[in-house]
């Protein structure tokens, strides 16, 4: 089947992403104390989505109602989207995206990203680097009931885009990118400039490995030849 679209990540892969995670994680726990929750139940090693897990079944357990959840949920999001927009407003773009993706575009390809990041964060990258002219969807946290790792992340993306697995190629720089291409046996490349090193995207399942954005077309050339 012939690669029709590439998936990518935002964060260490198109831009330089430069979030305090351990400060909006520690305001996160803060916030889920307040709200009467155990401290001991979250740690600073796991990011936003885990500690919210936590938190929905901690409110199921004990009999809360639903309601709870949905403020919770508001509150960690609008934590999040802060520290998010902070970052967005000091990050740079990564050598090589829009010669990529300006040669991707040329092929017909279509394009996508899907991101942990919330709406607010991803339209203002997308707009000061002037990048929605390359982008078919957009899908954040929001767009969906359960990110990355978590293959429904990547279907919401297939969804928006009418295609199949077979047809895309997924590009991140996490272990989480990989891990959810994977779930859906999507073809993955892991770039080697961001958060997981070469050993734990090819353990993760990474078909190929890249250290540049600008090999993308040309890899992608050489799958559609063999198809």
């Amino acid at each position: 089947m012939t690669i029709k679209a590439v998936i990518f990540d935002i964060d260490g892969t198109l831009i330089n992403f430069t979030l305090d995670y351990k400060t909006s994680r520690a305001e996160v726990i803060q916030y889920l104390t307040k709200q009467g929750f155990p401290s001991s139940l979250f740690s600073l090693k796991e990011n936003i989505f885990e500690m919210l897990k936590k938190a929905e079944i901690y409110i199921k357990n004990n009999g809360e109602e639903r309601s709870k959840a949905r403020i919770v949920r508001k509150g960690i999001f609008s934590i999040a989207d802060r520290h998010e927009m902070e970052a967005a407003n000091t990050t740079d773009m990564l050598p090589g995206v829009l010669e990529t993706l300006r040669t991707l575009k040329n092929m017909g390809l279509r394009m996508a990203v899907f991101t942990m990041n919330g709406e607010k964060s991803t339209n203002h990258i997308m707009r000061i680097f002037r990048l929605e002219r390359f982008f078919d969807a957009a899908i954040t946290r929001e767009s969906v009931s359960a990110v990355k790792p978590d293959s429904a992340h990547l279907e919401a993306v297939l969804s928006a885009l009418k295609l199949g697995p077979e047809e895309a190629v997924v590009v991140g720089d996490s272990a989480l990118d990989i891990r959810c291409a994977s779930e859906l046996n999507i073809t993955s490349v892991g770039i080697t400039t961001g958060i997981s090193s070469p050993k734990e995207l090819t353990h993760a399942g990474a078909s190929y490995l890249i250290s540049s954005l600008t090999e993308i077309p040309r890899l992608i050339q050489q799958l559609n030849e063999q198809a």
